[in-house]
């Protein structure tokens, strides 16, 4: 009991070893996740076919459908921010039967989430791969695979509202376990599918639903059989409508920005199709390298949402502004130390991706030169935007992240990039290349800016609004 305590009470104790006590299982619960798609992307550019050139075509194909799933998924994965936030505000507010009510409210909306995105994957994806201007060669066999991926959703829908329950009451080493377990039978299915199956992208795209499904058993047995108000009861599921109306209040946003996030990261992945396999190739293998910086920055925007979050439900609003502090304080010292670690190992890490194909390393390096050393810059806005969530303005997060990133970057592609000479050359190449990769870091810094002023006031309105509930201060 002691223990379980502990985890759940993020309102009291020393702030510094709480947040990389909390952050740690969730950076290594980010790292698992991706290595799902890192998985599929090594076993196809490894042996997705009999030649080197038959292996690049599966890699392309592969990383055509990353930002596409990523569009479907993020939309709804937002509203179980909303649900964490939810749970969170009511465990600091000591209120077990809300958190009930949040918790089988909000199982009834990762159903209903994987139900539509699975439709939405059967139906519309393959007209926007040819939208996309996904190349004709690699179209079949990104079609077979995202099909596949997608009958996983509904699983990884229920899973990820469930951790995201779990990381609200404290706990983030559970949806750890389940989810090396599920990573573990990944690799398996995918080595299997390829190998013996031989059944190229596809392949991996089953295994990785495969795989999905395995992690969503394992936490709903787990919470089912919990104590606690955060347990699963087949009885008490039902949708309180207050509770849903939160949820959507603060969730939506969080969705729709991640989901307009993606659609600026489709019109890049658009203007990479353009180049040709080779370098969508190359940018699908750095990408993919890259995500594990973020996946371990974002474990801190989730920090500062939990940490902010329930400390505004306990009232403590000094702790609330050194939690902040102290995210951007470690998110920022992880990112350059990840980063600057990777691009050290960049050529031997992309070589992993892409044996025999130097022409894939070389162009995979022009993107790694830039991100490597201003995804710290990501990570504080991360920072930013999971603070402004967990004080309940996450319409404000979404405004300022959408002006922020998605309309300037949008904005860059059709004015710099567009506009720049599309000679043949490797030099002109890598020049464009740049030019279109540079727009990320630029915005990182416009809206991690803008953010963190609406902290600022959020804080301020806060403590003016609710001061008679404030519990640490004089």
């Amino acid at each position: 009991m002691a223990i379980e305590k502990k985890k759940r009470d993020l309102t009291q104790g020393a702030l510094i070893p709480q947040i990389i006590l909390f952050s740690l299982p969730l950076m290594a619960t980010g790292i698992l996740q991706l290595l799902f798609n890192t998985a599929d992307i090594i076993v196809v550019g490894n042996w997705g076919g009999d030649t080197p050139e038959e292996c690049k075509q599966a890699l392309a194909a592969v990383g055509s459908c990353s930002s596409l799933i990523t569009l479907f998924v993020n939309l709804f994965l937002g509203l179980s921010v909303g649900a964490g936030i939810c749970v969170a505000h009511d465990i600091g507010a000591r209120d077990d039967v809300g958190v009930q009510k949040s918790v089988h409210t909000a199982i009834i909306i990762a159903l209903g989430a994987g139900v539509i995105v699975t439709a939405l994957g059967f139906s519309v994806t393959r007209p926007l791969l040819v939208l996309m201007g996904t190349d004709e060669s690699v179209l079949p066999e990104a079609s077979k695979y995202i099909m596949a991926y997608f009958c996983g959703m509904p699983a990884n829908m229920l899973y990820n509202y469930c951790a995201s329950i779990l990381r609200s009451k404290g706990d983030t080493v559970r949806p750890l376990i389940f989810l090396s377990v599920s990573g573990v039978a990944n690799v398996i299915f995918n080595l299997f599918a390829v190998l013996v199956l031989h059944w190229g992208a596809m392949g991996v795209g089953a295994a990785t639903a495969l795989s999905q499904w395995i992690s969503c058993i394992l936490i709903v047995i787990y919470m089912m059989r919990m104590e606690g108000p955060c347990k699963i009861q087949l009885s008490k599921i039902t949708l309180d409508r207050k509770k849903f109306k939160k949820m959507l209040v603060i969730g939506l946003p969080a969705g729709l920005q991640s989901a307009l996030f993606s659609i600026s990261n489709v019109l890049i992945q658009s203007s990479v199709n353009s180049f040709g396999p080779t370098i969508v190739a190359a940018n699908t293998a750095a990408a993919n390298l890259e995500s594990y910086i973020y996946v371990i920055q974002n474990a801190l925007y989730h920090t500062a949402m939990t940490f902010v979050a329930q400390n505004m439900g306990a009232g403590q609003y000094k702790r609330m502004k050194k939690s902040i502090l102290y995210c951007v304080f470690v998110v920022s010292v992880v990112g350059l130390t990840v980063g600057s670690i990777m691009y050290l190992f960049g050529d031997l890490l992309l070589g992993v991706y892409a044996p025999g194909n130097p022409e894939v390393i070389m162009y995979g390096g022009v993107r790694f030169f830039i991100f490597c050393f201003t995804y710290f810059l990501c990570g504080i806005m991360e920072v930013g935007s999971g603070t402004l969530r967990g004080l309940g303005k996450s319409f404000i997060s979404m405004i300022v992240s959408l002006i922020g990133s998605c309309l300037l970057r949008v904005v860059w592609i059709f004015t710099v990039f567009n506009n720049l000479p599309k000679e043949g050359t490797v030099e002109n190449t890598i020049f464009r290349l740049n030019m279109l990769y540079i727009s990320y870091p630029v915005t990182w810094v416009i809206t991690s800016t803008a953010l963190f002023i609406m902290c600022a006031f959020a804080l301020r309105e806060y403590k003016r609004l609710h001061r008679s509930e404030i519990r640490d201060l004089p």
